[in-house]
């Protein structure tokens, strides 16, 4: 595989893809699928781009050392330098911010406001003068970043609106990317605290960190009742069937250690493929 490749980490952007997926799945018709296909792309580009800070600075933060649990860190492995990584980021945040071009010219100063704040937050998740994984705030840029902002600006693009609905199905979606990091959180908590990075699962500990993936995992199932209930849609409802394998997944959590938690990772990231993919067919019955 190449280094570029595994540094984009393509078993994230579930992350970036889904919440994209619900939000058009709940705005109405028809589509503005050019408008789509941009919110898409930036989203994307700006997933990757998180990525790419995330590998560079927490190996020269030191989180990132020969004795990760986790998937291959193309910078700490030496496949790449860090200043390579960043300019990568770099180009991606770029090509983030053109395909926002044509979804500022849609919605005006509200897409911009996203756009920036989006881009300025994705670099400081790891990077800046106050890093929000190294401060326990990984998870509220997860919600926000990744559920609230990008359901509700997904539908904000199509309908030049922001309901109710489009928040409750953010809260879903960023509840879907909340499980993925903190399973990643909960593996990594021996070298988080060594290298004094101060994620949930560090602060509070290990019975925190477990608690918080049971939480997040089984949320997203109330967040649809609660849209099935309002827009008496029934077929809403079909996500539903995920919940199969979120109680797997759980399972699966519950009786894991250290790199065992890896295969977790791997079951989330399919969760939230298959309750994005449901609820869009949901959506369309």
């Amino acid at each position: 595989m190449s280094p570029w490749i595994a540094a984009a980490r393509p078993k994230t952007l579930a992350a970036a893809v889904v919440p994209v997926m619900i939000g058009a799945a709940l705005a109405p018709r028809p589509l503005h699928w050019g408008l789509l296909f941009f919110t898409l792309a930036g989203a994307v580009l700006i997933q990757i781009g998180t990525n790419f800070v995330n590998d560079a600075l927490d190996f020269k933060k030191g989180a990132d050392t020969g004795e990760r649990l986790g998937p291959l860190r193309v910078t700490a492995a030496g496949l790449l330098s860090a200043e390579a990584v960043m300019r990568g980021a770099y180009v991606c945040f770029l090509l983030a911010a053109l395909c926002g071009v044509p979804l500022i010219l849609r919605g005006g100063w509200p897409l911009l406001a996203i756009g920036v704040t989006s881009i300025v937050a994705a670099y400081a998740y790891t990077g800046g003068p106050y890093p929000l994984a190294y401060h326990g705030l990984g998870e509220l840029f997860v919600m926000l970043f990744f559920g609230v902002i990008a359901v509700g600006g997904t539908y904000y693009v199509q309908a030049l609106a922001w309901p109710v609905e489009a928040i409750i199905g953010g809260v879903a979606a960023g509840s879907l990317a909340i499980v993925i990091l903190a399973i990643n959180n909960l593996r990594d908590l021996p070298n988080d605290a060594v290298a004094n990075k101060r994620t949930m699962a560090v602060r509070f500990g290990e019975g925190f960190a477990r608690t918080e993936i049971v939480v997040f995992a089984l949320l997203p199932f109330v967040c649809v009742a609660a849209l099935a209930f309002l827009r008496r849609q029934r077929s809403l409802l079909l996500p539903m069937f995920a919940i199969v394998i979120a109680a797997a997944l759980l399972r699966r959590v519950s009786r894991s250690r250290g790199r065992e938690l890896n295969g977790c990772l791997a079951m989330a990231g399919g969760l939230d493929w298959v309750f994005g993919i449901l609820f869009a067919l949901g959506s369309l019955l």
